[in-house]
């Protein structure tokens, strides 16, 4: 039996979708609710590294989670093991979300009470990066595997990234991955943006990440 929802989302209509978040994060803000948006190419290890996440804020913070797939509730699965709230979001196809289609899912799940609420992006570097959600803050998960020079040829999705976790350091030996190189990369498209090395299968670097978004939480509650 399923304990989480699975929501079919409809395509949004709104022409102006930064007028759409901008009016969401407003109403977030009002209600004390910091919407993170989370993203990724498959593979890279969003799921897992939500996981620790959850593990490591579920003590001081309410947390509920929206996974976005164009099918499958493999994810939503996970992370109701982990005691969140969540809810499975079918995109019908569409690559991404906008602000209208993250606003019937929080209204799927009903964010009363919680105090986090992260928004797993549908997994790729380009349609997410192209739309505004609501959230508050914009975080992505780039892994070793990947290489070091996806911020060249990904540019918006780095740009628009407030964090930036590079995970599977514990493989790094065995890539031809320059985590300086990777770096700069990075600064290059975005010289504000926060960068965490982690390995979330391993649990390093985890709690800096956490540290960064229990604090960006309280302050969005304030």
């Amino acid at each position: 039996m399923k304990d989480f929802k699975v929501l079919e989302i409809k395509t949004s209509v709104f022409a102006d979708n930064n007028l759409q978040a901008g009016k969401l994060r407003e109403e977030l803000k009002e209600k004390k609710v910091f919407l993170l948006n989370l993203m990724s190419s498959p593979g890279a290890g969003k799921t897992t590294t939500l996981v620790r996440t959850i593990n490591g804020l579920k003590d001081d913070l309410r947390i509920g989670v929206m996974e976005a797939d164009i099918d499958s509730d493999v994810d939503a699965r996970t992370i109701s093991q982990t005691g969140a709230k969540a809810i499975q979001l079918h995109t019908g196809g569409m690559c991404h979300l906008d602000a209208q289609m993250t606003r019937q899912g929080l209204e799927g799940l009903d964010p009363d009470g919680l105090d986090l609420v992260i928004l797993e992006n549908v997994g790729n570097l380009v349609c997410p990066a192209e739309f505004d959600t609501g959230a508050v803050k914009n975080a992505m998960i780039l892994s070793v595997p990947e290489g070091d020079d996806k911020p060249l040829k990904y540019p918006l999705m780095f740009s628009i990234c407030d964090v930036v976790l590079i995970n599977k350091m514990d493989v790094l030996p065995y890539f031809n991955f320059d985590l300086e190189k990777c770096k700069e990369n990075i600064r290059l498209r975005n010289p504000n943006a926060i960068i965490i090395p982690i390995s979330a299968l391993k649990e390093e670097g985890i709690k800096e990440w956490t540290d960064w978004l229990h604090n960006a939480v309280k302050s969005w509650c304030e």
